[in-house]
């Protein structure tokens, strides 16, 4: 078991459940998944980018990542139906909360001029949307075989019906929020 969950079975989840006053440990909000995802729609040009993002993408999340195909062709953009233009990963289990413990503790401080993540960028029912500009600060990327920096997603989906429980779920977990006067 993974520190993080641990931490959140043994400390957090009575905490919120005193806090919101809920009857039950079962109504306590939980991380269900997180969703990694990298656009890359330079790979209709040239094939070697999207290869690079799968690659950048396995070594960061620990697992295969699917590749995106356009829905929709798109003359502007030169975009046709079946066009491969991203990957992604989903992560469960014990990759998601070694993932989310690397992510808040390791990747995010080593962002440059790192004051805090936004707290407004939930959903409405919970889930939390997450921009990095680029792949660098994970240390699992090596920085002379990159490329190109490119931006990445990461989408944490919680089980709270809410955005004042998935915030409050997510800032005793230790993502950085910033503070509203910053």
């Amino acid at each position: 078991m993974n520190r993080l969950q641990e931490r959140y079975q043994k400390e957090i989840v009575p905490s919120l459940v005193k806090d919101f006053g809920l009857e039950n440990i079962m109504q306590c909000p939980r991380i269900q998944k997180v969703v990694v995802n990298i656009g890359v729609g330079d790979a209709l040009d040239n094939g070697k980018l999207l290869d690079e993002a799968v690659r950048d993408l396995t070594k960061i999340t620990g697992q295969k990542p699917l590749i995106n195909k356009s829905k929709r062709n798109i003359a502007n953009f030169k975009l046709r139906i079946g066009s491969a233009i991203g990957t992604s990963v989903t992560l469960r289990g014990y990759k998601m909360w070694s993932f989310l413990d690397r992510l808040m503790n390791v990747a995010l401080p080593r962002v440059r001029d790192f004051r805090g993540v936004s707290p407004k960028s939930f959903d409405g029912r919970g889930n939390y949307t997450l921009g990095i500009t680029e792949q660098l600060v994970f240390t699992e990327v090596n920085y002379d075989e990159v490329s190109k920096i490119r931006g990445m997603e990461v989408t944490i989906v919680t089980s709270a019906q809410e955005d004042e429980l998935g915030r409050e779920l997510l800032r005793k977990l230790g993502m950085p929020f910033k503070e509203d006067n910053q």
